[in-house]
This record gives C-alpha cells, structure tokens and sequence, in this order.
C-alpha cells in the first residue's frame, strides 16, 4: 500500500506524541466521526509507531469488539503497511499476540476482543506500555475501564477511536465531553479529512443514509438513534439538579436475579416528581448474584433516612415484596403493569413537566437513549433490553400519578402501616 498524502487531522494523529509536537504530553487521543472518514488506518499506524519509538520489550494491547472484527478492520490492513514501513510482523494467531521488531527493538501486542462483562477478565493481570481501542463505543465500559488500568508503565499513552453512538453514551459524557480535563487530544473527523476518498465516493454516503444515522454515519454527529421510545427525551429539558427537600418520597422497584434490578427514588417538590436517586443492580455486569436480603438492604440505604411513603414493586417480584413486608419497615404496593399505557403515562408525565430526572441518576438516562421499539415503530412492544430503570420509572407513573385513573393526573398518597 503507497500513501500520496495525508490531510491535516491524518498527520496530527501520526505525530501528536512526537518529541517537537504542541500535544506531546497529552495522556491519550480520542478520534471520533463518520464512517470512512480514514482515522483508522492513521491511528493503527501512529500506535505502532509510538509504541515502537518509545519502548522495547514492552507489552501493549490492541482492542476491537471482538477479535475477528480487530483482525478484519485493523490488524489485515496494517500488517502489510508495518513491513513495508521496514518492521518485522510475526502473528501468533493462537495466542492472540503480534510481536514487532524493528533493528533492536521488539513488543508484544495482545489481541482483545471486548464483547461483553465477562471480557474485562480477559485483560486482568497485564502490565501495558499502552492500549488502542478501536470501536471503543461499541465495548462495555468494565472492559475499557480494565484495559486502562493495566496501563501503569511510565509514559503509557491511551488511544481511543469510535464512531458515534447515543449522546448519553458513557464514552461520549465520561471522555469526549471531557477530553480537556482528562489531558486528552480530541479529534472528530468527517469524511473529507480523508483524501483517498473520491467525490463521487463522497456522493454515494450522503445519498446512502438518512436520518439519524446519515447525522451519526455521513456528519459524525453523536444523536440518539431512530425507533427510541422517548425521543423527545433530553438533558436541557428533562434533566435537573436534585431539590434540597421533598414534601413526600416514594420507591420503585424493577425486580431481577439474572436480569438487572433497578430502585428508583421520588420526591415530590413544588408540584413535580423528581427521580433524585437510583440504586442499579446488573448481575451479569458486577460477576455476582444479590440475595433479596442484599437488595433490601440497598433498598434501606437508597431510602436514606426520609420517610418513604411507599416502595412501589414489581408485580411478579413476590419474594422481594414478602421479604419487604417481613421487615415491617416500608409499605409495599404491586405496580400497575400495563406496558402500552403505562408508556403513554410517563410520555405525559415527561413532556407536562411533572416528573424530571436527576444528573446523578446515570443508568435511568443511560436507558433513555437505548430503550426502543422493538420493530423501530410504534406498533409492537418495546426490546426486552435496557428497560429496567424504564420500567420501574413506569410502575412510579403508573401507579402514583394516575393512581387515580387512567386519564386523569393525580397524586395518590399511600397510607403507612
């Protein structure tokens, strides 16, 4: 493969840890933006470089969502390049590793696929020089977080390439949105900073895509995908501190063993329901089940103190709502549980005003952005994923504002034992 000439934003990457560069102490890169847009291959190549310029007998890890997508998208392309640039490349397809030489030199690179949960147990025990994880938004953030931490040698650098996702997306509000304060160089990149890109290629992306994935795939844009079931749903709107004090608290609970378990907590000021707190339990992201006496526990340590009205639970969680009522300390109530009206409710609810969710309540909003229709319409069911905060945010809404009835808002106040 010849390179003719790089664009700006190429030639930044490949020399922004080079000795005489402006970002030579930046801790890591961050590239991000549309498709084809040639940050790729660039980062691949600039990762190498640096790794071997600054380092000998030294470990570094290379990350895609799975291996087979790293070997496809990173490691077949750049091999070549590597060994005409004068490097010597040995893969060790079993042992998932690439050593590279050059003159004296020689590093090992590890080969990761972050897929799910369980990934980060993969990279445990590794000590890196640094890491490159390509399609970073698209892995668990136990396995990224676990592949940072295994960079502890002295001058390890941190390199990151994605394209967008959802705008609440963990990747985009923990490092993009705070690159400066993280000493990270950000670039975004559209598809004109990559020059083999013809016009008329050009052409055929704008016309290929629409909608939000013409704004993320063609523009780069980070915006919520199409199908979402609350798409009017955003942070300047809908998101708001916590208010110092309440006049009432409620608790709502989407009970689950190998599904995750979701507590949110109310309270009611000047008219609106606030959601000021949450507790989140995910099982097969934490690598342990909770007992119901461990999520009671949680449960008295989310209540805090104030004087809950009520815990407002899942109607099927039977053992949980008895092992509530054995403790004698809370009132329980089985939600209403119907699906399509009960979204139609909170719709109501969010769009009026009468409930706001709080910036501390990460996973809630996390759901916002994921949870759609199952068939991208509004006809069918909502995916049985991402929904369990959405849905103990449902049996609130449900079952306290239109405790009442079905059309009418009300606030109901539950009698205490």
């Amino acid at each position: 493969m010849t390179f003719t000439a790089f664009s700006p934003k190429q030639l930044k990457v490949l020399t922004w840890w080079c000795r005489n560069s402006v970002y030579k102490d930046r801790d890591a890169i961050i590239c991000d933006g549309a498709v084809r847009s040639g940050k790729t291959m660039c980062m691949s190549v600039s990762f190498i470089a640096w790794a071997m310029g600054s380092f000998n007998d030294t470990s570094f890890a290379l990350c895609g969502k799975t291996v087979t997508s790293l070997r496809r998208n990173v490691i077949t392309p750049l091999l070549p390049i590597l060994r005409e640039l004068g490097f010597e490349c040995s893969e060790k397809v079993s042992k998932g590793l690439v050593e590279v030489t050059y003159g004296r030199t020689s590093n090992r690179f590890y080969l990761f696929g972050g897929r799910d949960e369980s990934s980060a147990a993969l990279i445990q025990g590794l000590t890196l020089g640094g890491v490159l994880l390509d399609e970073v938004a698209l892995m668990p953030r136990s396995f990224v977080e676990q592949a940072l931490a295994r960079c502890s040698v002295t001058g390890s650098k941190l390199w990151f390439n994605c394209n967008p996702e959802n705008p609440l997306h963990w990747f985009y509000t923990e490092w993009i949105k705070k690159a400066e304060e993280k000493n990270c160089l950000y670039l975004h990149f559209v598809m004109e900073d990559n020059p083999s890109l013809s016009k008329a290629i050009i052409e055929r992306y704008h016309n290929l895509y629409s909608g939000a994935f013409y704004e993320r795939f063609v523009e780069g844009k980070w915006v919520a995908a199409e199908g979402l079931v609350y798409p009017f749903f955003n942070s300047d709107g809908h998101v708001s501190d916590a208010p110092v004090c309440c006049e009432k608290y409620y608790i709502s609970c989407d009970y689950g063993t190998v599904n995750p378990f979701s507590l949110g907590l109310w309270g009611l000021y000047d008219g609106v329901w606030y959601r000021i707190d949450e507790y989140y339990w995910s099982s097969k992201r934490e690598g342990s089940l909770k007992t119901d006496e461990e999520y009671y526990e949680k449960l008295c340590e989310l209540a805090c103190g104030k004087n809950i009205e009520s815990i407002i639970a899942d109607p099927s969680a039977v053992s949980f709502m008895e092992c509530i009522r054995r403790h004698g300390k809370f009132r329980v109530i089985p939600a209403k549980n119907d699906v399509a009206d009960g979204i139609r409710r909170v719709s109501e609810a969010i769009r009026g005003g009468r409930i706001k969710i709080c910036g501390c309540c990460k996973d809630i909003l996390r759901e916002f952005s994921l949870y759609r229709w199952a068939d991208g319409t509004q006809k069918d069911a909502p995916e049985k994923e991402n929904d369990h905060a959405m849905d103990d945010m449902r049996y609130f809404v449900s079952t306290i504002l239109y405790g009442a009835g079905d059309d009418g808002f009300a606030v109901i106040a539950a009698e205490r034992m």
